[in-house]
């Protein structure tokens, strides 16, 4: 498929070889940052604060929806949208870069099935332990008891 077929080709960001988002999803707002940048912290708004529509995303299936509302926690909001806030860097483009490499990693994690357990048996070796510590303990506190001379007054 060439660039020419599609018309969100050029709006496309790629999270795996397969799947990918829209720059339409992506909202980004800036504001004042609390990190490094001296007296320039207080006069410009470098940080970024990114927002991705992940409940009106439809190039993600669902699985993978479902996966990344899960991995980003206190991030999502509850309209739906996943809200990363940049300031580590003192340049707006350093923040930016960095706030949408944080969302890609956040969705190439949620890309990933997780394994099924598979259940699995005690084995004799450990049976054997665990009765055997039981009878132990249950010797130290039959030790515990009144003495058989005793008798009470």
């Amino acid at each position: 498929m060439s660039g020419g077929d599609d018309p969100h080709a050029s709006s496309r960001i790629e999270v795996t070889g397969r799947l990918f988002i829209l720059r339409e999803d992506l909202t980004e707002d800036f504001i004042r940052a609390s990190g490094p940048g001296g007296q320039n912290v207080n006069k410009v708004s470098t940080a970024v604060q990114l927002r991705f529509d992940l409940a009106g995303n439809e190039t993600l299936p669902e699985d993978v929806k479902s996966r990344a509302a899960k991995i980003a926690g206190s991030r999502l909001t509850l309209g739906g949208e996943i809200v990363l806030q940049a300031d580590r860097f003192r340049t707006r483009e350093r923040n930016r870069e960095d706030a949408l490499e944080r969302l890609l990693g956040l969705l190439r994690k949620a890309t990933e099935k997780p394994k099924p357990r598979k259940a699995t048996k005690p084995t004799l070796g450990s049976k054997r332990r665990r009765l055997d510590a039981k009878k132990q303990r249950g010797q130290i506190k039959k030790m515990r008891g009144r003495s058989a001379g005793y008798d009470g007054s």
